[in-house]
């Protein structure tokens, strides 16, 4: 069995970075489980597990435009301390969520100067390139629950 769209495909991975830096890894936890096909990892990821099969490795380079989308300096922007109403202490790499055009966004802090706060509406990963290390260790058809819910359920899946 080769995986292709309505599979269910766990898999463990190392990503790291251009430097070679390890980003995130499953090493020492369960594989990765995901219904092909319904964009649940990046979509550049998603085109290179295509047709593998458990047992296979290889390594996976994913452009940031496959990845995590690229960086849009319009996100980053200086809002004043005053918005964050509630909030004594603001610090590089807080996390909050905020309202944008297209609706939620998760922002992080990156400076505080004064009464001036500067956040990063992006992903932390947009506009890097993602290097996986793959190793495809399991792969079955979805159930028509999952597909109907569009998730993997079981080990490894989601419970309801």
């Amino acid at each position: 069995m080769q995986i292709a769209q309505n599979s269910v495909a766990a898999f463990h991975y190392t990503l790291t970075d251009d430097e070679g830096q390890v980003i995130d890894s499953s090493e020492g936890r369960e594989p990765l489980t995901y219904l092909h096909g319904s964009g649940q990892i990046v979509p550049g990821l998603e085109k290179q597990m295509e047709g593998r099969a458990v047992g296979d490795k290889f390594v996976a380079d994913v452009t940031a435009e496959e990845g995590y989308g690229v960086h849009h300096a319009e996100l980053m922007q200086e809002v004043p301390r005053e918005a964050f109403q509630g909030v004594e202490d603001i610090q590089p790499g807080m996390q909050f969520q905020g309202r944008g055009p297209q609706g939620e966004i998760n922002v992080i802090v990156t400076k505080v100067e004064d009464d001036m706060v500067f956040i990063d509406g992006n992903h932390p990963l947009a506009g890097k390139t993602l290097h996986f290390a793959i190793e495809v260790t399991d792969l079955r058809a979805a159930t028509e629950e999952e597909l109907a819910h569009g998730h993997v359920h079981g080990a490894g899946g989601h419970h309801h």
